[in-house]
């Protein structure tokens, strides 16, 4: 069994990756240890990044890269320590039987090789399947130019893999991470997309149903958010992501390549907005912003675009199709939902809206009610309206007191 100290160093330099949300797989149980359905994994953020309900562990932490921006780069003064394959498993079972995680996310620097990492971390997730018999939610990350027979290998046991693409453009990789390239990480990418395919077509099971997801970190290098944005487009466009996650950077490490100061917490949290926007709502990122602009601070990107095209607006929320309606600020899926349901037996006022939850202090500057307007009349106005709202929802720590409104925003995502 693995020892503490050497726990303590794996686990702690596996914090920072926060690409392993645990959610989305239909992997079933055939008479083995634990399930990877949907319900039955839980998982929950702490403000580091940890996923607290996952083993979340590197094979090791000895790195042959230099990345600039990583804790573990081969040339930072830190304790190296390394795992088997077999102490992985060993662990991970036992953590499971004391019911202290939901499943595991296995991260590795490049030790020794990138096969010699891939195949280690292969063998891991293969015993934990095939011997151990565990049917959990497993997270396997892939390691850049490592062989694509291993790659595959691992994507027949892990419920999903990840590929980090940290940073938005080639000209940063090669500066403060010269051992990867755009190549390297998304050509495995689109070959796990066509391995799901085939697998798909041959009825041969579910190949990584979780899918597929990545990180970019925020702040390192200086892209703005505009070129941030239109490559997670892409990537949902064309290798089919699950996910993008964001991480704000921080600055762990001294370089003088790098900024001195954090990304802050604010930037991270408007690409996510703006991220939920092109996963759910059908905006698409040259919407938002071009590649060389920044998402505003001072309110959320859904109130920043519709205050670019005030000539759309207001709407009759008793007759505004659906498309436009999610455009509307302060309307979610949820509320669209249940005003497209209730506007089919009566006409709806700004009453009815507030009883639904609509946050109406957006949204009464973008529609009327039956005809009536209850919001500012002149641009100026509501923009200044909006980012007064904006300070004052950014000012709030959200605590188990919060409303629910405010709660039901910050766990969903609607805007």
């Amino acid at each position: 069994m693995i020892d503490a100290d050497r726990l303590k160093i794996l686990t702690n330099g596996a914090k920072y990756d926060v690409s392993c949300s645990s959610s989305g797989s239909g992997r079933r149980n055939a008479g083995g240890l634990g399930n990877a359905a949907p319900a039955g994994i839980c998982h929950s953020f702490t403000p580091d990044g940890r996923c607290i309900s996952l083993l979340k562990i590197l094979l090791s932490n000895d790195c042959i890269y230099h990345c600039r921006y990583c804790v573990n780069r081969a040339d930072s003064d830190i304790p190296r320590a390394s795992a088997t394959a077999e102490e992985i498993c060993e662990l991970t079972i036992a953590f499971y039987k004391r019911n202290y995680i939901e499943g595991l996310f296995l991260s590795s620097a490049v030790h020794v090789s990138p096969d010699r990492t891939m195949e280690e971390m292969v063998r891991a997730v293969k015993l934990l399947r095939t011997v151990y018999r565990f049917h959990g939610y497993i997270h396997l990350k892939g390691i850049p130019h490592a062989d694509p027979a291993l790659v595959r290998e691992g994507a027949k046991y892990a419920d999903r893999m990840s590929y980090n693409i940290e940073l938005p453009s080639e000209k940063s990789l090669k500066l403060l991470a010269p051992q990867k390239t755009k190549q390297s990480l998304l050509l495995p990418m689109r070959e796990l997309t066509a391995f799901r395919r085939e697998g798909a077509e041959r009825k041969k099971g579910h190949i990584l149903p979780a899918g597929q997801t990545t990180q970019l970190i925020v702040g390192a290098s200086p892209e703005p958010d505009g070129k941030i944005l239109h490559l997670a487009q892409s990537l949902y466009d064309r290798v089919g992501l699950k996910r993008v996650y964001y991480s704000g950077y921080v600055p762990v490490v001294h370089d003088g390549l790098l900024p001195e100061k954090p990304a802050g917490a604010l930037r991270e949290h408007r690409l996510y907005q703006a991220d939920w926007l092109l996963r759910f709502y059908g905006f698409t990122a040259d919407e938002l912003l071009s590649e060389s602009e920044n998402l505003a601070a001072e309110y959320d990107p859904k109130c920043a675009w519709a205050l670019k095209n005030m000539h759309l607006f207001p709407v009759e929320i008793n007759r505004c199709p659906a498309e436009l309606l999610l455009r509307v600020p302060g309307i979610g899926m949820r509320g669209a939902k249940r005003i497209l349901e209730a506007r089919r037996y009566a006409v709806l006022r700004y009453e009815d809206l507030l009883r639904m939850r609509i946050v109406m202090k957006r949204a009464k500057h973008f529609i009327t009610c039956d005809g009536k307007f209850f919001g500012a009349e002149k641009p100026a106005r509501i923009r200044r309206s909006l980012v007064l709202q904006g300070a004052a929802e950014n000012a709030e720590q959200l605590s188990l007191f919060s409303s629910p409104e405010t709660a039901l925003t910050s766990l969903t995502g609607e805007l």
